[in-house]
């Protein structure tokens, strides 16, 4: 069932596609096991807002249990000590797993997180097992250099996995983000504790049960599902845990940090909020700039870290971008995310749907003009229609915070100077945009911007050779590439003595 945005229909969605559910326990040591409490928690289907299936909840208690079973596994199991080829071939497996499950993982996480059927199967489950491929490639390539030391001295670096890994990740991509955080570690031959988000545990308890059929050792991957601030907490806090990485907020990423400096000063990864911006100029294609504009700021329901929620269009085709814009929003069809005539599916849950609400009305109160848009779509379930506001100041609320949902501040400016200026003025630093046909435009706002993507007539474009993360408060560290392998890997340097050799 859908509907253009006019809010007219009731968006009730099918239960047509809806998979078994098959896993629903904590998975620790190889097994999937209920929780110490025996408590449970409701998981649901924001195409209508009922409870899909009870899941364990997760508590330090549960968090324990799985370092255990990660250091054991770690300190004592295969794992580390395989080849990097042997560990490479597990992971191809794994790999392969997924793709031939695809069609069942896709449907929950469009289920569960009201994502696009669709993209689920051809860009999550893509994006996972393409992943899991490129670090799977690169796990017999870690190697460390040889020193010629002055004085008589030879050295020589090793890189060794650094231990058990706690992993916390976000809902609105639960697949991708599991395989972003565990692919390298992995490969590094590290041990996982895995929290997925509450809203959307479904996907990674089936991932868990692919890992072990594909041969990862039991205690390597662990998945315990619960609330950040009890079961993220006890891994933040853990005092066995030898690193934390985490994908989410910026106020989470502060405690995270808080507590990983009080435990046992683990390294923390971060990837936080955004609210990036895109360039628009004067030369820019209208008819470009407004597809690759749309679909910066409304691909995957506007729930995307680094969303063109800021678009800064020159002054000379303002008018006309604006119009097409227009157009797009009035075009999108919202509604049930399995049908495939369908563009934007509901937000994930109720929370968030509220959240983006409110932020709507602000816009409005603060004096921001409403263009298109802002009205939830049906009676049943979290959809909204794609929002667009002009006459926004930087200053207003709706410029400033992460609002996580379809909402566009459209914004004009004069100079390339000035749009510098204002694209700088945020606290986040993730991602940006610019379309021009200018090279000299294109290299200098791209040197100018402090953001860690900067993205020249084009947008969202992720590959996994090209590392991911933030500036400022959008976080540290680098999802994808190499460098994000460099993270679940500490350097020791060894020095031995050369003597009487006639090379010193």
């Amino acid at each position: 069932m859908a509907n253009h945005c006019d809010g007219n229909s009731n968006l009730t969605g099918s239960s047509l596609k809806i998979p078994a559910i098959k896993f629903t326990k904590l998975f620790i040591n190889g097994e999937f096991v209920d929780s110490v409490s025996g408590k449970t928690f409701d998981t649901f289907d924001p195409r209508t807002g009922e409870v899909i299936a009870k899941v364990s909840l997760g508590d330090a208690e549960d968090v324990d249990l799985a370092v255990k079973a990660a250091r054991h596994a770690f300190d004592y199991g295969p794992w580390p000590r395989m080849s990097g080829s042997e560990r490479g071939m597990i992971m191809m497996k794994f790999a392969d797993l997924i793709q031939e499950n695809s069609e069942e993982i896709a449907a929950l996480d469009a289920v569960n997180g009201g994502k696009l059927f669709i993209m689920c199967k051809v860009i999550d489950i893509g994006t996972a097992s393409r992943t899991l491929r490129y670090y799977a490639g690169a796990a017999d390539k870690i190697h460390g250099t040889v020193l010629k030391l002055s004085k008589g001295f030879q050295g020589y670096t090793l890189k060794e996995p650094i231990g058990v890994v706690g992993s916390i990740i976000p809902w609105n991509f639960p697949t991708a983000m599991f395989f972003m955080k565990t692919g390298p570690a992995l490969t590094a031959g590290c041990t996982i504790i895995l929290k997925p988000a509450e809203q959307t545990p479904l996907s990674a308890l089936y991932y868990a049960h692919l890992a072990k059929l594909a041969g990862v050792p039991d205690g390597v991957l662990n998945v315990v599902n619960g609330y950040g601030c009890t079961t993220g907490a006890a891994i933040s806090s853990h005092m066995d845990i030898d690193k934390v990485t985490f994908t989410g907020s910026t106020e989470v990423g502060r405690k995270i940090m808080m507590a990983a400096a009080t435990s046992n000063l683990k390294p923390v990864s971060l990837e936080l909020g955004g609210k990036s911006p895109l360039l628009i100029f004067d030369d820019a294609d209208v008819d470009q700039a407004a597809d690759i504009a749309f679909r910066g700021m409304f691909f995957n329901k506007g729930e995307i870290c680094v969303a063109s929620s800021r678009v800064f269009v020159q002054e000379g085709i303002y008018e006309k971008l604006k119009k097409k814009l227009i157009e797009k929003a009035k075009a999108t069809v919202v509604g049930d995310p399995f049908d495939p005539k369908v563009h934007q599916g509901p937000q994930t849950d109720k929370k968030q749907f509220e959240k983006i609400l409110s932020y709507i009305e602000k816009g409005k109160t603060e004096g921001a003009t409403l263009l298109v848009g802002g009205n939830r779509v049906g009676q049943k379930g979290y959809y909204i229609e794609p929002t667009i506001f002009v006459d926004v100041k930087d200053d207003m609320t709706i410029a400033k915070e992460e609002i996580f949902g379809p909402v566009m501040c459209l914004m004009k400016f004069k100079t390339m100077e000035e749009g510098i200026k204002r694209a700088n003025s945020t606290t986040y630093g993730l991602a940006a945009g610019i379309i021009t046909k200018n090279l000299n435009v294109a290299n200098t706002v791209s040197r100018s911007i402090r953001a860690g993507v900067i993205w020249i007539n084009c947008y969202t474009v992720f590959d996994m050779d090209c590392p991911y993360g933030g500036y400022k408060m959008s976080g540290f560290g680098r999802d994808f590439g190499l460098e994000a392998l460099d993270q679940y890997l500490q350097i020791k340097s060894v020095v031995t003595p050369v003597l009487n050799s006639p090379w010193y």
